[in-house]
C-alpha cells in the first residue's frame, strides 16, 4: 500500500442506510466524487453518493446499505492512488525536497506542509516557513521560490 496517498478517516456511522462520516484531508473532489474508488482500510471501494456535512463529508459506499455495515468501517483509514496534475502541488512530493531562490541560494529542506487559511505553508529544516504562494516551481526534489526581500530575516535587522 506504499504507493497510495492518505485521504481521510471514517469517523462514524450516519442514519440507518449505511453512510459513513468522513473527515478528508485532501481538497481534491475527485476523491468523493460519484464512482471514485478509495481503499477504506484493507479493502477497496467505491463511492456511491457523497456530500459535505460541516467540516466533513457524508460518504455512502456502493455494498454498504445499513448501520451496521457501516459500523464496521469506523476508525478506518482511507487511502487514495495519486493523481497526476502537473499543475498541483502535493504534500508527498515536496517533503524532502531542498527549497532554493530563484537566484539558485538553497533556504533548507522541506519537512512539513502546514495548512493555513490564506496560503499553505512549507516549514524547513531551518525553522522557517514559506508560503505556497512563493512558489514558482517544483521538480526532482527541488522548489524554487521567489520569495519578497526579509522573508528570512531572523532578526529583522537588514
Amino acid at each position: 500500500m506504499t504507493d497510495l496517498l492518505e485521504v481521510g478517516r471514517v469517523t462514524k456511522s450516519h442514519g440507518v442506510r449505511g453512510d459513513v462520516l468522513v473527515n478528508f484531508i485532501t481538497d481534491r473532489g475527485e476523491r468523493w466524487a460519484t464512482g471514485a474508488r478509495l481503499r477504506v482500510g484493507e479493502e477497496w471501494m467505491e463511492v456511491r453518493t457523497a456530500r459535505p456535512h460541516h467540516d466533513r463529508h457524508i460518504v455512502g459506499f456502493v455494498g454498504v446499505a445499513d448501520r451496521n455495515a457501516a459500523d464496521l468501517l469506523r476508525g478506518r483509514t482511507v487511502w487514495a492512488e495519486p493523481i497526476e496534475d502537473p499543475d498541483a502541488i502535493f504534500v508527498h512530493e515536496v517533503v524532502g525536497s531542498t527549497v532554493v531562490d530563484e537566484d539558485g541560494t538553497e533556504r533548507g529542506v522541506v519537512t512539513s506542509v502546514i495548512a493555513n487559511p490564506a496560503s499553505d505553508l512549507l516549514e524547513l529544516d531551518s525553522g522557517a516557513l514559506v508560503p505556497l504562494t512563493f512558489v514558482t516551481s517544483q521538480h526532482d526534489g527541488r522548489v524554487t521560490i521567489d520569495p519578497p526581500e526579509g522573508l528570512f530575516d531572523l532578526d529583522g535587522d537588514d
